[in-house]
């Protein structure tokens, strides 16, 4: 199978945050930055997370109010930040290119279009892409909305408001060999307070296989890392499509090397056919 992009991945919000100090995590940024190259597509969270941190900082207090209205503005202050720190530690011969988008851009066959001859070009001139939901212009009364009308005249739509089915819709959309989800877990648990019920892999001698077991799986995953998460059974459900398409899923910590999650070196759980 020919795939166009090697890494399609993506890194949750906790994550990039060290909760327990209220302070970004840089540690991650640099050691993420460090390995993204040309190839590589990065979908990253954690516009809003940071950018509550930063006004914490700034201001000795959290912003109150409408959450709407809150999660607009954490999410403005957080964005330019997040790109500040990818730029920082990615290696300086590489462009850096930030897309933002909405649900509505992966509706419609022609912005769909788009953004995959976008992305193709990034690989093509030695730029990564950089990846996040629009946040700050898609609050929830509109999205739920313009979701409802497109449900009335289509089957399946995208709603990509959890990063993690923006990183697989867009795995599908370029053909990527990896999806490599990092998040606060090693992997997925069977018992979501266990870390010792990692499963190490799930994998079938076909796509069908791989999704039985996938299924299997969620039957036991309950629980999300923050309010606004759908948690491991979402990201269980957001990775079947890549899986019918052959592309070898990877969810491990946020504390791991790309590399080291790619080659087993970590803990992690991987889905693959064999």
């Amino acid at each position: 199978m020919k795939f166009d992009f090697e890494v399609v991945g993506k890194i949750g919000s906790m994550a990039l945050i060290r909760k327990n100090e209220n302070e970004i995590d840089y540690n991650v940024f640099s050691r993420i930055g460090a390995e993204l190259r040309p190839g590589f597509i990065w979908v990253s969270s954690g516009a809003v997370e940071i950018g509550r941190v930063d006004y914490m900082k700034r201001m000795g207090r959290v912003l109150y109010g409408d959450k709407s209205d809150i999660m607009t503005d954490y999410a403005a202050q957080g964005q330019a930040i997040l790109m500040s720190e990818y730029r920082r530690f990615i290696p300086p011969a590489y462009s850096m290119r930030q897309l933002l988008v909405e649900h509505t851009h992966f509706n419609d066959e022609e912005k769909r279009n788009h953004i995959k001859r976008f992305l193709l070009r990034c690989a093509a001139q030695n730029a990564i892409p950089i990846v996040n939901y629009n946040d700050p212009v898609s609050f929830e009364e509109n999205r739920r909305w313009e979701l409802d009308a497109l449900r009335e005249t289509n089957d399946h739509v995208v709603e990509c408001v959890d990063n993690d089915e923006t990183a697989s819709v867009i795995c599908m959309l370029v053909k990527s060999m990896y999806l490599v989800i990092l998040t606060s877990a090693d992997g997925i648990y069977r018992d979501a307070k266990n870390p010792s019920t990692l499963v190490g892999a799930v994998e079938g001698k076909n796509p069908d296989e791989v999704i039985a077991g996938i299924e299997a799986l969620q039957q036991s995953c309950v629980g999300a890392s923050r309010q606004e998460s759908g948690g491991a059974r979402a990201k269980l459900e957001f990775i079947k499509g890549p899986v019918r398409q052959g592309t070898t899923v990877i969810i491990a910590g946020g504390s791991a090397k790309l590399s080291d999650a790619i080659a087993g070196n970590c803990r992690r759980t991987i889905f693959r056919v064999r």
